[in-house]
C-alpha cells in the first residue's frame, strides 16, 4: 500500500476570493437555519407517530397532556417537540384542556439511550384504566464534540484491618467513633491517642446459618446510632453509649441509596444479591433485574439509577425506561459519590478482575455514556464491598488482602486535581 502524501502548493496559484463580512454572516446564518430545519424534520416523524398512538387510545376529545424531559435533549429541543406534538394532536381532533376538564390525561416522558430517543406516553382514562405507548427516534447524525475528562484523584484512607471478615464500616458524626460490622458481632471503636480502640462489642443474634458469601450493610441514623442489615436479619442500636443492640428476623428491604436519594431493595437471604424488587421504586419502575449494587446520579429533572446486575451488565433506570449499557469492564460493585468536582457526582466502579488485585476508578456519565476521569486506585486483593456513606460524600471499600489474608477497609473520596 502506498503511503499517503500531501501535495505541495502550486506556485503562483491564484488565491480564492475573500468573502465580505456580510457574506460570511449570511453563510453562517443559512447554515444555522438549515441545521434547525434538519432538527425539526428529525422530530416531526416521532411527533406524528406518538400523536397517532395517543389518539388511537384516547380518540378525539378533551385531553390534558404534560411533558417531562428525562433525556439529554436541550430546552430548545424539548420546547420544539412540545409544540410539534401538541399541534399534531390538535390536527387529529384532540382538544387540549386542563386536567379537571379532561376525559383522558397523558403524561409524556422524553427519555433516551446511547442509540436513540425513547418517547413514552402514559395514558389514563376513567378509573383504573391506563395504557402506555412509545416511539423511538433516531439520534441526529451530529458529530459529538470532544469532551475532555476532568483531572480527578481518588484518595484512599485505611480505616481498619482485621483477620476476621469485615462486612461494612461506618464513621460516626465528628469522627470520634467508628462502627465495624462483622458476621457475628458489631464493635464500636473510639479514637484515642490517634488510634481506634475497641470500646464495646455487641453480639448479632441469628437463628439461621449465614450464606457462604455473606454481605452486610451499616447505616448511620439520627435518632439512634446505627442500623445493621444482614441476610434475613435486621439489627438496631440504641442512641447512647453504652449501646444496646436488638436483632430480629426480617425480610425488610435494605437501603441501597443515600440520605438524598433514599431507595430500598429486597435482598435474597440465601444468595449474595438483591432480587430486583425495589421500594418505593424508581418513578414507575418497581422491579429491575437481580443486581449486586446500585448508584444514583442526579439529573436536572430526574434521578438516574445504575444497577450492576447479576449477569454482569449495567442497567440504567430513569423511572420509565430500563436500558443496558454496553460492556464496560466494570465489576459487581459500584457506588456514587458527591465530590463537587467535574460534573459534581461520579460513579466509583471496581474492575472486572480476579482476586489477586483489584482497582476502583471514577467515571462521569454525560449523555449516559461513561467517561473515565482520573487514574484508578489500586488494591492488594479483591474489593468485596463498596458502600456509599449515607451522606453521599464518601465511599467505604472492603478488601481481602491476598498477601496477608486479612480484611482491610478504606474510606474513598475524590479530590479536584489542580
Amino acid at each position: 500500500m502506498h503511503n499517503a502524501v500531501y501535495n505541495s502548493r502550486i506556485p503562483n496559484m491564484s488565491k480564492p476570493p475573500r468573502l465580505s463580512r456580510a457574506a460570511c454572516l449570511l453563510v453562517v446564518t443559512l447554515s444555522l437555519f438549515s441545521q434547525r430545519m434538519a432538527r425539526a424534520d428529525d422530530w416531526s416523524t416521532g411527533q406524528q407517530q406518538l400523536a397517532a398512538k395517543i389518539v388511537a387510545v384516547t380518540g378525539p376529545g378533551a385531553v390534558a397532556i404534560d411533558i417531562e424531559n428525562r433525556s439529554s435533549l436541550s430546552k430548545n429541543d424539548v420546547d420544539a417537540i412540545r409544540r410539534g406534538l401538541l399541534a399534531d394532536l390538535s390536527f387529529s381532533g384532540v382538544r387540549l384542556v386542563a386536567a379537571e376538564q379532561a376525559a383522558a390525561t397523558v403524561k409524556v416522558f422524553l427519555s433516551d439511550d446511547l442509540r436513540s430517543y425513547v418517547w413514552i406516553a402514559e395514558i389514563h382514562q376513567g378509573e383504573g384504566q391506563s395504557s402506555v405507548v412509545l416511539v423511538t427516534v433516531n439520534r441526529p447524525e451530529v458529530p459529538a464534540a470532544p469532551r475532555e475528562a476532568p483531572a480527578l484523584a481518588i484518595r484512599k484512607t485505611l480505616l481498619w484491618q482485621s483477620a476476621d471478615r469485615i462486612l461494612d464500616v461506618a464513621i460516626m458524626s465528628g469522627s470520634s467513633h467508628m462502627v465495624v460490622l462483622y458476621p457475628h458481632q458489631v464493635i464500636l471503636y473510639k479514637m484515642q491517642d490517634g488510634r481506634w480502640q475497641a470500646e464495646q462489642s455487641m453480639t448479632i443474634n441469628h437463628a439461621r446459618p449465614w450464606p457462604r458469601d455473606l454481605r452486610g450493610r451499616l447505616v448511620v441514623r439520627k435518632d439512634h446510632l446505627f442500623d445493621a442489615y444482614l441476610p434475613g436479619v435486621f439489627c438496631q442500636s440504641t442512641a447512647a453509649v453504652p449501646l444496646g443492640l436488638s436483632c430480629r428476623e426480617s425480610d425488610d428491604p435494605w437501603p441501597i441509596g443515600t440520605e438524598q436519594f433514599p431507595m430500598g431493595a429486597f435482598y435474597a437471604p440465601s444468595r449474595n444479591f438483591f432480587t430486583g424488587a425495589l421500594s418505593p421504586g424508581i418513578g414507575t419502575q418497581r422491579t429491575a433485574p437481580a443486581f449486586y449494587s446500585a448508584a444514583a446520579l442526579p439529573r436536572q429533572n430526574y434521578t438516574l439509577w445504575l444497577l450492576a446486575s447479576a449477569d454482569g451488565s449495567i442497567h440504567l433506570l430513569d423511572g420509565m425506561t430500563d436500558q443496558t449499557a454496553p460492556k464496560l469492564g466494570w465489576g459487581s460493585d459500584i457506588a456514587a459519590v458527591h465530590s463537587g468536582c467535574g460534573a459534581g457526582w461520579q460513579i466509583l466502579a471496581t474492575s472486572n478482575v480476579n482476586d489477586s488485585g483489584d482497582s476502583v476508578r471514577a467515571f462521569e456519565l454525560a449523555d449516559r455514556e461513561p467517561l473515565a476521569v482520573g487514574q484508578p486506585v489500586e488494591f492488594t486483593g479483591g474489593v468485596i464491598a463498596l458502600w456509599a456513606a449515607f451522606d453521599g460524600n464518601t465511599v467505604v471499600a472492603v478488601t481481602h488482602n491476598v498477601e496477608t489474608d486479612r480484611y482491610e477497609t478504606f474510606q474513598l473520596n475524590i479530590s479536584c486535581s489542580q
